[in-house]
């Protein structure tokens, strides 16, 4: 005999409290484990690829950790450097930035940016708070980079967890599986079902996406001389998972920079913005609709409230977390419409009628 509803209903919230209480005593020390679930999530069909070309799981696992590895380690040795760099000149640069488009305004517009005025205050204010607040940031990414815990927890763990963790997916899926309540295994299949089909689109897809798109603007903003080019590709890169923000905000950026530096070559400016316009033509008729395809995706407002939330709850674990708590609230939810729309609740006494 199965469970009355509110009793279902208790046990299920009890759960649901009990993981967030986790995860919020737990947040200091799940970063290394949430990164390795993420990763192992992303590189799981890639396993099963290799698998179905008669690779034992074990040795697909190994594969895909020597070539991540490789990845990994030239990155850090090549990339992360000069985007480190980068981002502390460009930091460093801002008030001088600043300057000099006081001094455009001054020169064009004098009655607008006269001594005293409020669009003058407001320039100086901005640079010098862009300044002090990127340098915050550019010293805390060093230190934490030059923790030695933190980088033994993220070098060596996070690999080790992914490992283990790609090679018994499968099984713990299954075991998991096994685990169901078996008067609701059904349902919680379809619904986990579509929170993979989510996951797959936003993660897989969006993910996939945003980093050919960092590639692409970096490498053909540096091809086009703009300094700061490659953290500007790789900023615009990384946002791109919410629609349009990654080109409007790299954009914006990279055509300011390049308004200073290349003033009077308008064809290198217009350079610069058709890298934006050509990122946004590819995305939109290749990489969008090869990658993520017309699965259900993230509603961009959904999407930033729940990392602002999360963010704000659980601090940097709780933004890993955003997305998939995110997407499964949002498939339950659409599930939960359709079951109130086919209630007697939803449909009156025209549902009495139609039976």
């Amino acid at each position: 005999m199965a469970l009355p509803v509110r009793e279902q209903l208790k046990y299920w919230s009890i759960a649901a409290v009990v993981f967030l209480g986790l995860l919020w005593l737990l947040s200091g020390v799940m970063l290394p484990f949430v990164l390795g679930m993420a990763v192992a999530y992303f590189l799981d069909p890639v396993a099963d690829w290799l698998e179905a070309h008669g690779f034992s799981r074990v040795w697909a696992t190994v594969t895909i950790t020597l070539i991540a590895g490789l990845v990994f380690t030239l990155a850090a040795l090549l990339v992360v450097p000069a985007m480190v760099d980068q981002l502390a000149a460009l930091v460093n640069t801002a008030p001088k930035l600043f300057s000099e488009l006081q001094a455009f305004l001054t020169d064009r517009f004098p009655a607008l940016i006269d001594e005293g005025s409020t669009l003058r205050k407001s320039l100086l204010a901005l640079g010098d708070t862009i300044q002090s607040k990127g340098g915050e940031l550019v010293n805390a990414l060093v230190t934490s980079a030059m923790n030695v815990i933190n980088m033994v927890l993220l070098v060596v763990l996070v690999p080790v967890i992914t490992f283990y963790l790609l090679m018994d997916w499968d099984r713990m899926v299954a075991r998991v599986d096994d685990l169901l309540p078996r008067d609701h295994a059904p349902v919680i299949r379809q619904l986990a079902g579509d929170i993979d089909r989510t996951l797959a689109s936003f993660i897989r897809g969006q993910g996939t996406v945003c980093l050919i798109l960092g590639a692409f603007y970096a490498t053909a903003l540096m091809l086009t001389g703009l300094q700061f080019g490659l953290i500007v590709g790789f900023i615009a890169g990384l946002i791109s998972f919410i629609p349009y923000v990654g080109a409007l905000v790299g954009g914006a950026l990279a055509l300011g920079l390049a308004v200073f530096q290349f003033w009077g070559e308008w064809w290198m400016i217009g350079a610069v913005g058709a890298v934006f316009a050509a990122g946004q033509v590819i995305e939109g008729n290749v990489l969008t609709p090869k990658l993520v395809g017309g699965s259900v995706g993230l509603h961009p407002v959904w999407l930033i409230f729940a990392l602002s939330a999360f963010g704000a709850l659980f601090g940097f674990v709780g933004m890993l977390v955003a997305v998939p708590v995110a997407a499964s609230i949002g498939v339950v939810a659409r599930w939960g419409v359709g079951q109130y729309q086919d209630s007697r609740l939803y449909k009156g006494l025209s549902a009495r009628e139609e039976d």
